[in-house]
């Protein structure tokens, strides 16, 4: 009997009903614009879907699914120490439209470099960072059921050296056109709760701060320079959670870039900024959302 996990946040995250999370996906969806290039990476938040999927819908939307045959999902680990990655010990993974194929032939490529370890069954199920992109996946992916696979890797916290060396194994598999990578990241997360208060009062409002904060980094991203991103996230502590994530995609980049050449052509934009709430006092918190593809030709 194959290992499946559990769509373990369905039903509180997001909608366990099959037909309701269609639709709801669909008209996130239809209402996001296209781009005209294939999406060969995104960067998208994996919140409940209430704060965060109309806004991952203009990352999704990004996607030729005819042209993909591998996923790769990167999400950060928030619930147990990783000084590393590691990949998943199941065979399947479930969601309310229809299971999900694990790439075993990849995990094991993966597994045999040392660089990764298995996580626990339980470990699998807690992690939200993961599953929140399962539904889109299978959803933008529809026409293609059962001729993708899917590899998910758990990010723990990363030094800029470690971020180089995943940049340089998963580089291979991001040159490949038939594969996609999915970076898993909300972006700060601010308030007392979160114990993140930066504020420059001459932005205007608490949110106004906080976005000018978040579109920093997010220039920084769009440049694909690994040290600038590291070096703002240590001048401003901005609580991007899939930091380290993002920090293997640049990476990647990076080693693809320097290997090829000239030869291909890289954008990487993003598409959608949005927060959960707009903080006016010290008392208020949010959490920010924001949307990216990465295109090479």
């Amino acid at each position: 009997m194959s290992r499946v996990r559990k769509a373990s946040h369905a039903g509180s995250w997001y909608t366990g009903d099959g037909e309701g999370l269609n639709k709801e996906l669909g008209k996130w969806l239809s209402k996001a614009p296209a781009g005209g290039e294939h999406a060969r990476a995104i960067i998208a938040p994996h919140a409940g879907y209430s704060y965060c999927g109309a806004c991952s819908a203009h990352a999704y939307k990004q996607i030729d699914p005819s042209r993909v045959h591998r996923v790769f999902i990167l999400g950060p680990s928030h619930h147990v120490r990783l000084n590393g990655c590691a990949i998943t010990a199941a065979e399947k993974y479930q969601t309310p439209l229809y299971d999900l194929t694990i790439d075993a032939q990849i995990s094991e490529e993966l597994y045999s470099t040392s660089m990764f370890e298995k996580m626990s069954n339980q470990t699998d199920e807690d992690e939200h960072s993961i599953e929140m992109h399962l539904p889109y996946v299978a959803k933008v992916m529809q026409s293609r059921q059962g001729h993708f696979t899917v590899i998910p890797v758990l990010v723990g916290s990363l030094n800029p050296d470690k971020e180089a060396a995943y940049g340089r194994i998963f580089s291979r598999y991001l040159a490949d056109p038939n594969n996609l990578f999915v970076i898993s990241s909300d972006f700060c997360h601010w308030g007392q709760r979160f114990r993140y208060t930066y504020y420059d009062k001459s932005k205007g409002d608490i949110y106004k701060s906080i976005e000018h904060l978040d579109r920093m980094g997010m220039n920084l991203i769009e440049e694909m320079d690994p040290p600038a991103f590291t070096a703002y996230l240590e001048q401003y502590g901005n609580t991007i959670c899939g930091r380290h994530p993002i920090g293997v995609l640049l990476n990647s980049i990076k080693c693809l870039r320097e290997s090829r050449g000239n030869g291909h052509r890289y954008s990487l934009h993003f598409l959608k900024y949005a927060q959960s709430s707009q903080c006016l006092t010290n008392k208020d918190s949010s959490v920010s959302y924001a949307s990216a593809a990465l295109t090479i030709v």
